[in-house]
């Protein structure tokens, strides 16, 4: 996931773009496929060993479009770029005009990224599926229907802004929360690897290249919205049978604002419970769980919470 391209004043969301260049390079080198999203639905049941990547780009920002875009059209590498329709023509964003070029363009996807992209995680039922209605409306004029992806602004997503998603009849939705998606993914909490200037350096970015997915049946509590009555949170990963060496699992969190190994022990022989001590604080709560596979690869998994003021 993307989203600043040779911005340099925003350091957390951008990205260099001899850096992207180098990143595109070590993809290919590695054999790794790009996907059309219009098949992202058949990549997830087939050829479940060959290992593929989407490109996602969220908020429609001119420095893609300026930087990045002609890169992308050149290769003819596959994308979904992400709008939040009211700020489409505003200073910096992209405008109508340059969205609908690459609409028209075979290897891109415009996705919904709400209306505000303002904090929707936090509002009533009534706000969230408003602002989303409006950018369904605004979809469909100006591009003559709405896409069937959907991206949380800040990657924050509750239950309740998962099933209206699902409502609204939104196919895929993705977060911010690392990880590599499989077949058993609920397709409405989809994760995504962030990549900016920290988090793209080219050492980290080839370790990326070797992730694999840790699979699972379920993770609880299901709600990733977090009541200050339920933080810290007690949390149980269901993982799918036949993961060799599941027991050498290794997991940290950021409780208490600093990230440290947690405390995990199998409750059943799939079942993993992590022990989180201290109160998750700030915005977001993270935990990130790895297992290393043969190869120089590791399996990946990651959970984020949102802290709920209330």
């Amino acid at each position: 996931m993307y989203h600043r391209f040779n911005e340099n004043k925003y350091p957390s969301t951008n990205i260099q773009l001899d850096i992207f260049k180098k990143q595109l390079e070590i993809i290919e080198n590695e054999g790794i496929r790009f996907i059309h999203p219009k098949n992202f639905k058949e990549n997830l049941s087939e050829n479940k060993k060959e290992r593929k990547i989407l490109l996602t780009i969220d908020d429609g920002l001119l420095s893609f479009y300026e930087n990045a875009w002609p890169i992308l059209k050149k290769k003819k590498i596959p994308f979904i770029l992400f709008v939040n329709t009211r700020e489409v023509g505003s200073f910096n964003y992209m405008n109508w005009s340059q969205i609908i070029e690459l609409h028209k363009n075979d290897n891109v996807e415009i996705g919904n990224h709400s209306h505000s992209h303002e904090y929707l995680v936090d509002e009533s039922r009534e706000i969230i599926k408003d602002d989303i209605l409006k950018s369904i409306e605004i979809f469909n004029k100006k591009l003559g229907k709405n896409s069937n992806f959907f991206s949380y602004p800040f990657g924050e997503y509750s239950q309740q802004f998962k099933n209206i998603i699902k409502e609204l009849g939104f196919d895929f939705a993705f977060g911010q929360h690392s990880g590599v998606i499989d077949e058993t993914k609920d397709l409405w909490e989809l994760p995504r690897f962030p990549i900016n200037e920290k988090y793209g350096e080219l050492n980290r970015f080839k370790t990326l290249m070797k992730t694999l997915p840790l699979k699972y049946k379920k993770i609880l509590p299901e709600d990733k919205y977090l009541l200050k009555s339920k933080n810290p949170p007690n949390v149980k990963i269901f993982f799918e049978e036949n993961i060799n060496n599941l027991e050498q699992v290794t997991c940290f969190s950021n409780e208490g604002n600093k990230w440290r190994n947690s405390k995990i022990s199998f409750i059943e022989k799939n079942t993993l419970e992590i022990k989180i001590d201290e109160k998750f604080v700030g915005e977001r709560g993270r935990i990130n769980c790895s297992l290393k596979e043969n190869g120089g690869f590791w399996r990946w998994l990651g959970i984020q919470f949102v802290i709920a003021e209330k």
